[in-house]
């Protein structure tokens, strides 16, 4: 199964996140299938990019966003939104 997930980079103690689409039983620092995104809490706010178009791209595929990304997906789709 495909999923969404996050990816440590970054020093000890400065955390960088990239946002990648990999196969569900390969190790966390492994090679990926695609780079959506980056995540950098330690900026403030917290940096969120995240292509959206190959987000849903690939959760229409099938694949399975974890609770993280979820979250972040849904924060990032929330600051896309044009205030009217």
């Amino acid at each position: 199964m495909v999923s969404i997930r996050l990816m440590r980079l970054g020093a000890k103690k400065r955390p960088f996140y990239r946002v990648i689409v990999t196969d569900s039983r390969r190790p966390r620092e492994s090679k990926a299938k695609e780079i959506i995104g980056f995540y950098d809490p330690l900026k403030e706010p917290a940096e969120i990019k995240i292509d959206m178009e190959r987000a849903n791209y690939w959760l229409e595929q099938g694949a399975q966003a974890s609770k993280t990304v979820q979250s972040l997906l849904d924060k990032a789709s929330k600051s896309e939104k044009p205030s009217v």
